[in-house]
């Protein structure tokens, strides 16, 4: 009689054999709902819901549902957790422009989490999975963050972590430092969640130590980084170098929207108008006497280089206030582009240094392959494509070190470390938000600019068109913020400070590593199969 051979995968935490084909059927329905749950958790745990500790569960969630799945199971339940997330979490980008751009950016961002999903299916069978699935976070976020076209940055795992366990870990490595803790975190509950239920199934001692040693991990990741962050707590605006008095005036635009600017000398005159109620308040003594003011991108729609008007529109705000001002402009030039640019404008000498964004926004602030794109949407061809500046955005204005990002740009790790390489005492965000409504996205961006205070040890000074303006400690507290679509200016005496954090010295080095390990993980896992496969073949044949 012949011999019957059970032929299948084996469950890994069971141990039993499910026939091949069976399976899938029985269990993706259910694995599909955790994995939704996971990109849920995800959404909620970020500004604008603030339920910080639910990014864990992520992480969790499709730890759990890629568990001895194949690659491609793991490539749709990684898509499920990404759409989930991301459509919702990037809603504000079409608030204006409908629903096609929104779900486009959604739909390419998800993808990259299908392949995280697939990764962590293929290595969710080595020893000490947990590790590797966290390291695989960070990269697939280095890999997002940097490809296509610079990369997208929104949504990683670290920047959820303002008001948390984790957020100190910053300063140690980064936002990939923070983004592994929280992965670490999701994956070794996962791993005790899968113990626990093998114990429940009859398994014994060995499965009870792992439920164990599994579920200490998870709580000693986040108790790390607490005592992490302990050292930092505290640190206030004047502590840690000579202080500069940093004015930040929100000027309000007349409405949200993508015309916000058709009224753009309407936008300049609210900052300048601003700014010398600001004057007055400082003639009466109501406030210090700026040595530098900062306006935020897009204060100046209106070239004040071509512009005579404009021009003198930012000298009397500057010669009332008596301090120089960061105009954030967009100037015509080089060339058929446009530039989007921090001008120091001296009140007697007028513009001086400047900054020119080096990151503009694909498809929003410049149209790559614009003849491919229009196939989709002929509104690419509102878009005047912006030049990408060259050079880092270090300038002195008022004495004080500026180091000036715009807009999205506080996303990239690299932009913002280069400015405090190149001796910036603080950090300067200057950005427009109007485009976006009332929406979460300023609060997103306002995480960033906090978990960069962390991380680089320096004030951050958020200066916004239509909110949140802000100034952030060195601690990633924040100190002072205005609402949206308010006007409104407040005056700090603010630390150039020059220590160096750990991430700083340890600059993209925790994040390669990182990434070098789940990449690892993956071949260690491909690479024998492969050989196993092709020695099957052979004995076939």
């Amino acid at each position: 009689m012949p011999t019957v051979v059970a032929t299948g995968t084996a469950d890994p935490d069971t141990g039993t054999v499910r026939p091949a084909g069976d399976a899938p059927a029985r269990r993706w329905p259910w694995r599909t709902a955790l994995a939704a749950l996971g990109g849920l958790a995800l959404v909620l745990s970020f500004p604008g819901h603030d339920l910080t500790g639910l990014a864990v569960l992520g992480p969790a969630a499709l730890a759990l549902a890629v568990r001895g799945q194949r690659a491609r199971s793991g490539l749709w339940l990684g898509l499920v957790l990404g759409l989930v997330f991301m459509v919702p979490l990037l809603s504000w980008t079409g608030i204006y422009v409908g629903p096609l751009p929104w779900l486009a950016l959604a739909v390419t961002e998800a993808l990259y989490v299908a392949l995280l999903g697939a990764a962590a299916a293929v290595t969710s069978r080595l020893p000490g999975w947990p590790v590797w699935a966290a390291a695989l976070w960070v990269a697939d976020e280095a890999l997002r963050g940097r490809w296509p076209l610079g990369g997208f940055p929104w949504g990683r795992l670290g920047f959820s972590q303002v008001d948390g366990p984790f957020t100190g870990l910053a300063a140690y490595g980064g936002v990939p430092l923070v983004s592994f803790a929280v992965a670490l975190t999701g994956t070794l509950l996962a791993a005790a969640v899968l113990a626990v239920l093998a114990v429940a199934r009859g398994r014994g001692r060995t499965r009870r130590r792992v439920a164990v040693l599994a579920l200490a991990g998870a709580v000693a990741v986040p108790v790390v980084g607490a005592l992490a962050g302990l050292p930092l707590a505290g640190a206030s605006l004047t502590d840690g170098g000579p202080t500069r008095t940093v004015a930040v005036v929100q000027g309000n635009v007349p409405r949200a929207g993508l015309d916000f600017n058709a009224q753009r000398r309407a936008v300049l005159d609210n900052h300048a108008s601003e700014t010398r109620r600001l004057a007055a308040a400082v003639a009466r003594g109501e406030q210090p006497q700026p040595d530098l003011v900062v306006w935020p991108e897009n204060s100046s729609d209106i070239d004040p280089y071509r512009n005579a008007d404009a021009a003198e529109a930012i000298t009397r705000a500057a010669r009332a206030i008596g301090a120089p001002i960061l105009v954030g402009a967009v100037v015509e030039g080089p060339g058929r582009f446009i530039s989007n640019t921090g001008i120091v404008w001296d009140p007697v000498t007028g513009p001086g240094d400047t900054y020119v964004k080096q990151h503009p926004v694909p498809l929003a602030e410049y149209v790559p392959a614009r003849s491919f794109f229009r196939f989709f949407s002929s509104d690419v061809d509102r878009v005047h494509d912006f030049a990408h500046g060259t050079e880092i955005g270090n300038l002195d204005v008022g004495g004080a070190a500026v180091g000036d990002v715009i807009c999205f740009e506080i996303a990239y790790d690299g932009l913002v470390s280069d400015v405090v390489d190149g001796g910036a005492g603080m950090i300067v965000v200057q950005t427009n938000n109007a485009t976006f409504g009332f929406t979460d996205e300023s609060a997103q961006q306002l995480a960033m600019s906090r978990l960069r205070a962390v991380e680089f040890g320096r004030t951050v000074v958020v200066a916004a068109t239509s909110g949140i303006s802000a100034v952030v400690a060195p601690d990633g507290s924040v100190v002072r913020r205005s609402q949206l679509f308010t006007p409104d200016t407040f005056v700090e005496e603010i630390a150039q400070r020059d220590s160096r954090t750990v991430a700083e010295r340890l600059d993209a080095g925790p994040e390669w590593a990182l990434t070098a390990l789940g990449v690892g993980a993956v071949l260690a896992a491909v690479v024998p199969a492969l050989g196993r496969r092709r020695a099957a073949r052979r004995t076939v044949r």
